[in-house]
């Protein structure tokens, strides 16, 4: 019976890892072509505004153009809302089982959209689209193949690896990230059919842009043990600007709906448009996500002040570009803001020569993870994404060192994994439409003796058609996530529905009794 048991598992295992290899090849086909796109379209549009140096009247040209690009890309937000932004949370949601949709619906208008966005030099990253575009390949491979609810999720979880692995050439990077971040589960069958996709769809994304890694900096000298300490102070800086980021992303969609209010959500996009050009005729070389501009940071070492110029349009317009909900990412322009980041503190240090300019190049490459592990709170996907785009297998204890004390910043800080932070807005969002408009609050005190003490509020089991929606802990009231820890003394705050309001409140009741009469 076992013998038989091991066969039927094996064969699984064989079957989802073939699947996997039909999903890698597709999703690189896809990603692929989306990521030469991009990258033509980019060259294209910095071509015209060199060209407008000389001839400035080509920048009305290129706002009607831009115009027209933003109206179209609000039609089709307004037809499928669900590829506005990275798209890596809808993925993480699906996969969760909070969302479902038709694979072709998001495949089509998602490659469109991205191309238009992020090709026309927004600060956006291709990544996010990457990993939604292949995970519209895996559904739609599960759903042609009459898969199984458990199965579907596996190939959605392997179509977003490959998608990840296409756009950076990281296969080992795009699995784990999928393991660590999206998906949450290390089961065989997951990781299996990821990496089988992974590797495949590197293996097609090489055959069209080559062997060379994408972000090649050269040589990275071996970081003297003398000079560690850096590492300790960077990740230090490192977490606390990677806090800062969160905040600040997390509020951008919210400024955009006070100034913008008055305008379809879908139609945002129209207004970091017409930013553009200002930003292209002066900062031509800096457009799009920001792989270009890390490898010549790595070729020739800027000024400070060029450097904290360009970490101050990086950081303000990568808000501007995200915040309006336009299909794009944000993991490129992330790692792009760690090098920078990296190189700043790095060009002050050799300025008060506590640093040797020839490992300038080091801080850049253990300043991309350590900003990364910080703002996504995954260390390990940072650690081996950039060892991968690099190219370097010699740093790894001093990336490890990094990532883990920027993860520890951010963590002691109360900040929580980007991607999980942006599903629990959707997903309040999507909660606040299922609850009427007739609505009670709740107010639930934790005493000492609570079951809620100690628990994070995602292990909790909440009750239908209600939304915690408030942490009350003193005098301040703090907006919960999936990682808010819930303390004696807090004071719980629960929208609920009128018209379950008497069942609801008994449920929360029974929820926050002692421990002691748990067994009743």
């Amino acid at each position: 019976m076992e013998s038989k048991n091991k066969k039927l598992i094996n064969s699984a295992h064989l079957i989802y890892i073939l699947k996997g290899v039909l999903i890698g090849a597709i999703a690189g086909v896809v990603v692929g072509t989306f990521r030469w796109s991009i990258e033509k379209s980019l060259g294209l549009w910095q071509q015209v505004y060199r060209s407008a140096h000389s001839q400035p009247w080509y920048l009305v040209g290129v706002l009607a153009i831009l115009l027209v690009i933003g109206v179209v890309i609000g039609k089709l937000v307004t037809q499928q809302p669900h590829i506005s932004g990275s798209g890596i949370p809808e993925i993480e949601g699906q996969l969760a089982g909070q969302f479902k949709f038709k694979w072709w619906s998001i495949l089509w208008r998602k490659f469109v959209t991205g191309i238009l966005a992020i090709g026309s030099g927004l600060f956006l990253g291709r990544e996010g689209p990457s990993i939604q575009l292949g995970g519209a390949v895996g559904q739609g491979v599960a759903e042609l193949t009459n898969e199984s609810e458990r199965g579907g999720r596996v190939l959605i979880a392997s179509g977003a690896a490959a998608g990840l692995s296409a756009a950076f050439n990281a296969p080992i990077a795009g699995t784990l990230f999928i393991l660590e971040e999206v998906y949450h589960n290390f089961s065989p069958l997951v990781w299996m059919g990821a990496l089988s996709a992974s590797i495949t769809a590197d293996v097609v994304s090489m055959n069209v842009f080559g062997l060379e890694t994408v972000l090649h900096v050269g040589p990275v000298p071996g970081l003297p043990l003398r000079y560690y300490w850096h590492l300790l102070l960077l990740g230090v800086v490192l977490g606390l600007l990677g806090y800062f980021y969160q905040r600040v992303l997390l509020k951008s969609s919210v400024w955009y709906q006070k100034i913008l209010g008055r305008i379809p959500r879908a139609f945002h996009g129209v207004f970091p448009l017409l930013l553009l050009p200002i930003v292209g005729y002066f900062f031509t070389d800096v457009l799009g996500g920001g792989n270009g501009i890390i490898i010549n940071m790595a070729q020739v070492q800027p000024l400070i002040g060029a450097l904290a110029l360009l970490l101050v349009v990086r950081f303000v317009f990568s808000m501007v570009s995200y915040g309006s909900g336009l299909p794009g990412g944000i993991f490129l322009p992330i790692l792009t803001l760690g090098a920078v980041i990296g190189m700043l503190y790095g060009a002050v240090m050799v300025k008060l020569n506590l640093l040797p300019e020839q490992y300038l190049v080091d801080l850049l490459v253990m300043a991309m993870a350590g900003y990364f592990a910080g703002i996504g709170k995954a260390p390990f996907t940072a650690i081996l994404l950039v060892t991968e785009m690099v190219g370097s297998l010699q740093h790894l204890v001093p990336l490890a060192l990094t990532s883990l004390v920027a993860y520890i910043v951010v963590d002691l800080l109360g900040g929580a994994p980007i991607y999980e932070s942006l599903l629990g807005r959707m997903t309040v969002d999507q909660k606040l439409h299922v609850i009427s408009g007739k609505n009670d609050q709740v107010e639930l005190p934790v005493f000492d003796d609570s079951r809620f003490v100690g628990q994070q509020v995602r292990d909790i089991n909440w009750p239908e058609n209600t939304l915690l929606i408030g942490v009350r802990r003193g005098e301040k009231t703090a907006i919960p996530n999936g990682e808010t820890l819930i303390r004696p003394g807090d004071t719980l705050i629960v929208l609920v529905d009128s018209n379950f309001s008497a069942h609801v409140r008994e449920q929360l009741k029974k929820l926050n009794q002692p421990i002691n009469n748990r067994a009743e």
